[in-house]
């Protein structure tokens, strides 16, 4: 049975803390109207309605409820579409995903689509031909996204050759951003390198030697903090 999405919308808002919600707008520095809801609790409800859902009747209520523009609407469609396997795994939600991309505004929405994200591409590495199209962006936050997305396979002990070539992929869109000054920028990068660095040390200390002294002082400390 499908989900309407007045009802997901109403049940969302039943759980509003209207105190909750300003303190979430000050944190996130949002003009976005927020709830005040929970991730935990978004996670149950989304939970419900994807185990009431086909996968056409789940992109439709993911897709409308991102298009609500609410804050906890749009966590609500990315997680939706978190899920190892989706069955098909056609460019439905592949598709949907990436056009969710111009909307990002800040980290919070834009790493749960992301994470979403990760899910199919893991799934369809070879999609990483059309991750790397957002590493020339002008919007900064798809920029970061292409970090963001890829983040699984900085963190695969055994990666197999495929995996190891999407890895060099990235590391060389790393080495591009190095010398971008904005924040969140070098921040994914620091984030990207930090989370290899638990798996492959040598491989962090060699992009650090050949690009690290590019990074802010910050990004390049996250980078080798586990070093």
């Amino acid at each position: 049975m499908s989900v309407p999405v007045e009802q997901a919308l109403a049940a969302l808002e039943a759980l509003a803390d209207p105190a909750k919600a300003a303190d979430m707008a000050a944190y996130h520095k949002s003009t976005r109207r927020f709830y005040g809801v929970s991730v935990p609790q978004i996670d149950d409800l989304t939970d419900q309605w994807r185990a009431g859902c086909t996968l056409e009747d789940r992109l439709a209520l993911a897709a409308a409820l991102w298009a609500a523009d609410i804050h906890e609407t749009r966590i609500a469609a990315a997680k939706l579409l978190t899920q190892a396997r989706i069955r098909p795994d056609d460019e439905g939600a592949w598709v949907l995903i990436q056009s969710w991309l111009p909307d990002f505004d800040g980290w919070a929405i834009a790493d749960h689509a992301m994470i979403a994200g990760q899910k199919r591409l893991v799934w369809q590495p070879d999609r990483i031909a059309t991750v790397e199209g957002w590493t020339q962006s002008p919007q900064m936050w798809t920029r970061r996204a292409a970090m963001v997305i890829t983040l699984p396979f900085a963190k695969k002990n055994n990666p197999k050759p495929e995996e190891t070539a999407i890895r060099e992929r990235v590391l060389g869109w790393a080495a591009s951003y190095a010398t971008d000054p904005d924040w969140f920028i070098q921040k994914s990068v620091a984030w990207w390198l930090r989370d290899l660095s638990k798996h492959d040390a040598a491989r962090v200390r060699l992009w650090l030697e050949e690009h690290g002294a590019k990074l802010k002082n910050f990004a390049r400390k996250e980078a080798a903090k586990y070093l």
